[in-house]
């Protein structure tokens, strides 16, 4: 793993747990040669989701390490435990530029996410700040997405692999030995070793 270069990426989200098309999209985004590193940054207390039933946040971070232990240029990193709770991605930025401001940063999101981006806490102050990279996704359709997101959105080529946390974590439930088709096979042996996802 190395930090080479100076543009990077932020990518955050629960990673509940990460799997094949997180791995996917991460990919997708450092192939767009628009970034030289991206930043992966699992949220401890999201404000767009019930946590109630969220995995912890060692768990989560630890998956994460697992899965990108091999990828280059992937950082995973625990910072938003250091930042007032929730999670906003504002704060984030905020956070990364003032005390790396040697860095470029981007915002890397999929497209699916475009049509609710407007409901992000001060989302017109992240987009002044950041650009954002887009990961497209067939059959999502952006034409209702405002101006204002569109003209700050670079898409990128993205081939999505069609898995769900549900069906992860009905596999994990049933010890299901194809929960390694979903999930890197050494986060597959993490679940089953600390008995995440059953009733």
């Amino acid at each position: 793993m190395t930090s080479a270069g100076n543009r990077t990426g932020i990518f955050g989200g629960a990673f509940d747990p990460v799997h094949l098309g997180h791995l996917k999209i991460a990919e997708s985004f450092l192939s767009s040669n628009l970034i030289d590193n991206l930043l992966v940054l699992p949220t401890h207390e999201s404000p767009h989701k019930e946590t109630d039933d969220q995995t912890g946040f060692s768990h989560r971070y630890e998956m994460l390490k697992l899965a990108f232990q091999d990828h280059r240029n992937v950082i995973v990193s625990d910072l938003e435990t250091r930042l007032p709770s929730p999670s906003y991605t504002l704060r984030t930025i905020e956070y990364l530029q003032k005390t790396s401001p040697e860095q470029i940063y981007f915002l890397c999101i999929g497209e699916d996410s475009l049509s609710s981006f407007h409901k992000w806490w001060r989302y017109g102050e992240i987009l002044r700040r950041v650009p954002l990279i887009v990961a497209s996704r067939p059959g999502v359709d952006s034409s209702c997405v405002s101006d204002s997101v569109l003209e700050s959105a670079i898409f990128v080529d993205h081939t999505e692999v069609d898995v769900s946390s549900t069906e992860i974590r009905k596999k994990a439930r049933e010890c299901d030995s194809l929960l390694n088709t979903l999930v890197p096979e050494n986060v597959a042996q993490y679940i089953f070793r600390h008995h995440l996802y059953t009733d």
